[in-house]
């Protein structure tokens, strides 16, 4: 990747990072289903009148826009409200890589080799270790919702492969078009209009810039940006860049929430990147990108003479 590539990967990182953060200043502004409302209708509205069709099924759309947005989300927004910490959010909603490969394995027949297994089950053992260390210092049903959301990602994911979208931003602000009008029903019904009405008669310049942050930059230039460099190289080589988020989410967390790391969480967060590492990189990605470092050029077989030089003009 050139370098400009991977500034920007790392800049995406670094956005979808503190997004943690900033829901968890909005979630101190808004009831968190309203919230997730608000964030979907600012990337939606009004794209959608611009964009054009999504050019798939409409039921792929109406289907990961609920799974994503309405489960996912609102899963997610609920269990940070509910006092899971921003940071370790981060961390356990990457747990969607394994969720990811369990649903792509029973859904669309897709095999799992021994690395990818060894992957996932240092994941996995990751977000257990996390659920051990949240179980002794926070409430334990905040995490069993972002685990869920989790859950709901990986879910998402395989159908937003198996609807094959041509156009990653029409894709993205159509299925964004469809969580608002059930999330804000969901709104009125658990949180009750007279909480929805104080959030939004209170609102202030900084709680609408939370909604424009997670809407609009977090959602449409992250997805956008990331769907770039991925149409541009490799999945291969992008793929790893996302093990940047939960540092991001952890450390910013840390810097602006006075969130404390213990060593349990340190521990897990290390066995959760790297399990996705290994699942996210392909047999001798890691040699290659060793290779191309020191400069070497990959040596031929013995026995093998050299191609003959191509002729010129």
């Amino acid at each position: 990747m050139r370098p400009r590539h991977i500034a920007l990967a790392v800049l995406v990182a670094a956005v979808w990072g503190l997004n943690f953060v900033l829901i968890h200043i909005g979630l101190d502004r808004f009831p968190p289903l309203l919230f997730c409302a608000l964030r979907f209708a600012v990337v939606a509205v009004p794209a959608i009148f611009f964009v054009g069709p999504p050019r798939v099924a409409w039921r792929w759309v109406l289907a990961v826009g609920v799974v994503l947005g309405v489960v996912k989300f609102g899963l997610l927004f609920l269990g940070m409200h509910a006092g899971m910490p921003a940071g370790l959010s981060s961390l356990v909603l990457q747990g969607q890589a394994g969720f990811t490969a369990l649903f792509a394995a029973a859904l669309l027949r897709e095999r799992a080799g021994r690395r990818r297994l060894l992957g996932l089950g240092l994941a996995f053992a990751g977000i257990a270790l996390s659920a051990a260390d949240q179980g002794l210092g926070g409430p334990f049903g905040a995490f069993v919702l972002v685990v869920l959301a989790a859950v709901a990602w990986g879910l998402s994911n395989v159908l937003t492969r198996r609807a094959a979208p041509p156009d990653a931003l029409r894709w993205m602000v159509w299925v964004s078009a469809v969580p608002p009008l059930p999330l804000l029903a969901l709104s009125l019904l658990v949180e009750g209009p007279d909480a929805d009405l104080r959030a939004l008669r209170g609102v202030t310049p900084a709680g609408l810039g939370v909604i424009g942050y997670v809407g609009l930059v977090s959602t449409l230039f992250g997805f956008v940006a990331w769907s770039y460099l991925l149409r541009s190289y490799d999945a291969t080589a992008v793929a790893p860049y996302s093990l940047l988020v939960p540092v991001f989410g952890m450390s910013s967390a840390w810097l602006l929430l006075g969130e404390r790391v213990t060593p349990t969480a340190a521990a897990a967060a290390l066995l959760v990147i790297a399990g996705i590492g290994i699942t996210a990189l392909r047999p001798g990605a890691m040699s290659a990108v060793a290779a191309r470092l020191r400069g070497s050029v990959p040596r031929r077989p013995a026995g093998l003479a050299a191609a003959p030089p191509r002729p010129r003009g």
